[in-house]
């Protein structure tokens, strides 16, 4: 059998780096890939690896990277702008896609993959990280075997994030957004939402904590997938965004970007009852790149879904063995 090969493009980012650190301590064979070729072909000496230089413009590059890999990992946001034709590469190709996405429209857009992927093989799994990915499969794990779930709250608290070009790009224009990609009354909408204030109460020993409420993330879109409810909202406590350097850290090294503090807590409400559960854990970075790294290497060896498609992080993988396998690498700590 040969040996799957994997792609990170984005290798040479904040998360591409830690995500290619990982799957070389695996023995992966590695393609390193992004635009900068310079900075790739430093890279590759470094990890031993190779290097593809391939722009989001050139869809002759991404083919030909898509081509060579078994899976490849997209590091390198905005989504908005880099994620369409790096994903289309990959479908048309017939290689499995993941990446980190956070824009739920980027994430939307994935679904319409659906038919080129079935057709050439490719199992697409956008939104596999921190934020989005690890909420999905939290919500699905807290919620099997519950019916009818009136509201979900998917709530972030996170101290210490100090966001990378990629992200602060991504976060502006998050909250510029007026076209919100909502889930209410049981289906999804797009239209403007008023952002407001709430409380939500976190588990010890945070406890209660303002949090802005909603926040576009891609819950509202990727939990209604696989689980039968009719409101899903997401929170991020307010105090994330107050905190010095969060706005001026894309020069910060990687050691003090690690220094994050997060808890991730779900509550479902239904009429039979309520659910809870979370997890907390420190370097969101380093969380997400796990994630993503289990991901591509489960879908590399055929432990993914049955059939080939796009799938949500929670519709792609059992959720509560993929999260206690996180738990065991030391990625956070859970309460399932």
């Amino acid at each position: 059998m040969t040996e799957p090969v994997f792609a990170v493009y984005g290798a040479t980012g904040h998360t591409g780096r830690l995500v290619a650190a990982e799957l070389r301590s695996r023995g992966r064979d590695l393609i390193l890939a992004g635009r900068d070729a310079t900075r790739l072909a430093a890279m590759a000496d470094e990890y031993g690896a190779r290097s593809h230089v391939a722009a989001v413009d050139d869809p002759i590059a991404l083919r030909e990277l898509t081509e060579h890999a078994t899976v490849l990992i997209h590091c390198a946001g905005p989504f908005s702008k880099t994620g369409e034709p790096v994903a289309a590469a990959a479908a048309a190709a017939g290689c499995h896609y993941i990446d980190h996405a956070l824009e739920p429209h980027h994430v939307k857009r994935m679904f319409d993959f659906q038919p080129l992927a079935q057709r050439s093989g490719s199992t697409m799994v956008p939104s596999m990280s921190f934020y989005g990915g690890l909420g999905d499969l939290l919500t699905a794990a807290t919620t099997e075997g519950m019916t009818a779930i009136d509201r979900i709250v998917v709530a972030y608290a996170v101290a210490g994030w100090r966001l990378t070009t990629g992200a602060l790009n991504t976060a502006r224009q998050l909250f510029a957004e007026t076209e919100r990609i909502s889930f209410t009354g049981g289906a999804l909408s797009i239209g403007f939402v008023e952002p407001r204030n709430a409380v939500f109460a976190f588990p010890p020993p945070l406890g209660p904590r303002t949090v802005i409420a909603p926040v576009p993330y891609p819950e509202p879109l990727t939990v209604p997938r696989h689980t039968p409810v009719r409101e899903v909202e997401v929170m991020l406590t307010a105090r994330t965004f107050e905190e010095d350097q969060v706005f001026t850290s894309e020069d910060l090294d990687p050691e003090s970007r690690a220094k994050t503090d997060f808890t991730i807590a779900v509550q479902a409400i239904a009429e039979q009852g309520s659910r809870s559960a979370h997890l907390t854990g420190h370097d969101l970075w380093r969380a997400g790149a796990l994630a993503s790294v289990n991901a591509a290497d489960r879908l590399a060896l055929g432990d993914g879904p049955v059939k080939s498609g796009v799938f949500s992080p929670a519709e792609a993988f059992a959720a509560r063995p993929f999260l206690h396998l996180l738990e065991q690498l030391g990625a956070f700590t859970t309460s399932l």
